[in-house]
């Protein structure tokens, strides 16, 4: 039997660790990092970027109230919470990266150009330059997400419209097309001339293939290439029930980061990551039977995660406001996942990787945490019932990392002191 004086020690620890949550806007992060929320309520908030002088654009899934779908938000009093909000753009979306005075941002076939003044307001709205245009979206994996690499090159994610490159897409036992007729527009990234205006598909360069969909890419300029994190393939266990378990579903296969180099192809939909083997397994629709190996010319992860957890964002540290530790590492935010039922869904997460050198330097640890609005071993059931969920990052002038959800359209500001 518990004493009164044990008792209320328990309620105490329950209650502190409560308001701690609350201080940190519901976030559990590692000790001396604190989080606000900068903003909140700004519609389904895609990627972010951040000016030198601090000024953040939030792209939107879907417009909001207002009908805008990219929001500038600007902290003109100094205290932490934007305080000064616009919008405009009536296109939805998920990409946008800030580039000296430029503003690029995406719709699901398109990418657009927006200047900025000194004061990082855009100069005519109404009319950006179309940077490419014609890119396929087909209702699925079609939300093209964007990074630059310094000299004005616009790399664009452009999704697989299909799960594994079926005969009959998500169909029971329907075989691969070999070869994959969607590579030749989708399924890798490409890269365009940042500099001009009305680029198709010929006009680029088909950089890396065998990508399912990257929604999460930065350019690193340590190792000065690409890394993008890519989101798994679905449904294993519902269309070969006799080759896998649910439970072997819920965990395959990983979630995979790469480094990419002009050329590469990381093997989709032939091969998949499998992480506890760690091996690229052939996949069931181009005759695997979860154990046979494949994709010799495809390229291996740099790192992996848990299945089904949708990489949004990925993001290398650069700044000096957090500790050493975090210097040029990388940080992922989770979405999280749909589809690891019966078991509970997992991710709603941001997550970090150490980095030295340009290569990973020890094991991927989960950095902030709570997003989800649930405590204790409580899990999500459905997504629908997460508070937020992380999908964008961007680093501030001053080294806060921020991060945007489009659940709720909040936008939350991770501050480190000693």
């Amino acid at each position: 039997m518990k004493t009164v004086k044990q008792i209320l020690v328990i309620v105490l620890l329950a209650v502190a660790a409560q308001l701690q949550a609350q201080n940190n806007a519901g976030l559990k992060l590692p000790n001396g990092f604190k989080a606000t929320l900068f903003a909140d309520t700004i519609g389904s908030a895609r990627h972010i970027a951040i000016t030198q002088n601090g000024v953040i654009f939030a792209k939107l899934m879907y417009p909001n109230k207002a009908g805008k779908s990219i929001v500038r938000l600007e902290d003109a009093n100094k205290d932490g919470v934007a305080d000064k909000v616009t919008g405009w753009a009536n296109y939805g979306g998920t990409g946008i990266f800030v580039s000296g005075k430029k503003l690029f941002a995406t719709s699901d076939n398109d990418v657009y150009l927006y200047q900025l003044n000194e004061n990082d307001e855009v100069v005519n709205p109404l009319t950006p330059k179309t940077i490419v245009k014609g890119l396929i979206a087909r209702n699925q994996h079609a939300s093209k997400s964007i990074t630059l690499d310094g000299q004005n090159n616009v790399y664009v994610n452009i999704g697989a419209y299909s799960n594994a490159c079926q005969e009959k897409d998500r169909s029971p036992g329907s075989k691969g097309m070999m070869p994959c007729p969607i590579l030749d527009s989708a399924g890798g990234i490409w890269k365009f001339d940042g500099n001009k205006e009305n680029q198709v598909y010929g006009d680029g360069i088909r950089y890396a293939t065998g990508l399912r969909n990257v929604v999460g890419l930065d350019w690193n300029t340590t190792t000065n290439s690409l890394f993008v994190t890519q989101h798994g393939r679905d449904q294993l266990n519902s269309f070969y029930p006799k080759l896998y378990t649910d439970a072997q579903n819920a965990e395959l296969p990983a979630e995979t980061m790469y480094e990419i180099k002009e050329g590469d192809n990381a093997g989709w939909p032939y091969v998949y990551f499998d992480p506890y083997q760690k091996k690229k397994i052939v996949s069931p629709e181009y005759g695997g039977d979860g154990m046979k190996e494949g994709g010799e010319n495809a390229i291996n992860p740099t790192v992996f995660f848990p299945a089904h957890m949708a990489p949004n964002a990925l993001l290398f540290y650069t700044g000096n406001q957090f500790p050493e530790k975090y210097k040029n590492g990388a940080f992922i935010a989770f979405h999280g996942s749909w589809n690891r039922a019966p078991l509970p869904q997992e991710g709603y997460f941001v997550a970090f990787v150490p980095f030295k050198n340009g290569k990973p330097n020890g094991e991927w640890e989960i950095f902030a945490n709570g997003f989800s609005g649930l405590s204790g071993d409580e899990k999500v059931t459905n997504p629908r019932k997460a508070k937020a969920r992380p999908c964008g990052l961007a680093q501030g002038p001053d080294g806060s990392l921020y991060v945007s959800d489009d659940s709720r359209g909040s936008i939350f500001k991770i501050s480190y002191s000693k």
